[in-house]
C-alpha cells in the first residue's frame, strides 16, 4: 500500500464530472445542511449535528484526523461549481498488513438520486487501486440502506454478508451490517 498517495499532500481526485477535495473552513454551510438534517444519517453510525458551532470544530477533527493518517474526508463538489459541495466521501481504517480499506460517503438530501454518489465513489475506488494500490476496498451498510447498496452494487462491489448484531453505532444501539467488498483483481474501471 502507498500510503503516501494518501498522506504525503492532500490528494484532489476528479472525474469530468467530479472533484473529491479537501474540506476547508469556509464549506461551513454546506458541511451543516449535511449534519444537520436527520435523514441524512437515519441508516449511519452518525448522530446528526443541529449546532453550527459543532459543526465547524469537525471540520478541525477532518484535518486533524487526516494527520494522524487515519482517516480522509473529501468533499465532493461538482465540476462546473467547483465551490459548492453535495456530499462527503471518506476513506479510513487503512490496514496495512492486509492492504485493506474501508469506505463510506453520504450526500446532502437535495443531491440523492442523481448518481453523484456512485461517480464519487468511482472516483475514489480508482484511487485507491491505481494510486494507492490497496488489494481490498469494503463498506459497511445498514441492511435498510438499499440506495446505498446501489452505489457499491454499481461500482464492482460484492455483498459478501450479513454481520449480525455487530457494532455499536452512535444513536442505533447494536446494529446489523451488511459487509460489501471489491478486490483489486476483480476491478473493472
Amino acid at each position: 500500500m502507498n500510503i503516501e498517495a494518501v498522506f504525503g499532500q492532500f490528494p484532489n481526485l476528479k472525474s469530468d464530472g467530479y472533484i473529491l477535495k479537501k474540506i476547508e473552513d469556509h464549506h461551513l454551510e454546506e458541511v451543516f445542511e449535511i449534519y444537520n438534517n436527520d435523514n441524512v444519517f437515519e441508516y449511519c453510525g452518525i448522530i446528526p449535528k443541529h449546532n453550527k458551532n459543532t459543526v465547524k470544530n469537525m471540520i478541525g477533527h477532518f484535518e486533524r484526523d487526516y494527520n494522524k493518517r487515519s482517516r480522509v474526508k473529501w468533499g465532493i463538489f461538482a465540476s462546473p461549481e467547483p465551490d459548492r459541495m453535495l456530499g462527503i466521501i471518506e476513506a479510513a481504517d487503512f490496514n496495512q498488513k492486509v492492504n485493506v480499506v474501508t469506505i463510506g460517503y453520504f450526500l446532502s438530501e437535495a443531491h440523492w438520486g442523481k448518481g453523484i454518489a456512485t461517480e464519487a465513489v468511482a472516483i475514489l475506488v480508482d484511487f485507491l487501486f491505481t494510486d494507492v494500490n490497496v488489494n481490498r476496498i469494503q463498506a459497511e451498510v445498514m441492511p435498510l440502506n438499499e440506495n446505498s447498496k446501489k452505489v457499491l452494487l454499481k461500482n464492482s462491489f460484492i455483498k459478501e454478508g450479513t454481520l449480525r448484531q455487530a457494532a455499536l453505532w452512535a444513536g442505533k444501539g447494536i446494529v446489523d451490517l451488511e459487509i460489501y467488498g471489491v478486490l483489486k483483481e476483480d476491478y473493472v474501471k
